[in-house]
């Protein structure tokens, strides 16, 4: 079940479905039910979600230092 959640999270809110993933890894380790793929699968896409925001919000940021830095300093004559 937490295999499933990890993978429907990582569409979502990635963060949750890495955690869902780790814990449904642990939880599949420790019994031994199925599922192990599909934790993998949510481990990776939370994963890469996760990477891709961030650098989503790193480059918006970037964007907006340059964008007022090149941006007129009040002295235009």
């Amino acid at each position: 079940m937490l295999a499933i959640l990890s993978l429907v999270l990582a569409f979502v809110f990635a963060p949750a479905g890495i955690v869902l993933g780790h814990l449904a890894k642990r939880q599949i380790r420790r019994t031994g039910e199925a599922g192990d793929q599909l934790a993998t699968w949510g481990l990776v896409l939370s994963y890469a979600f996760t990477v891709i925001g961030v650098l989503v919000c790193c480059g918006w940021l970037a964007l907006v230092v340059w964008a007022g830095a090149s941006g007129s300093s009040g002295t235009d004559y």
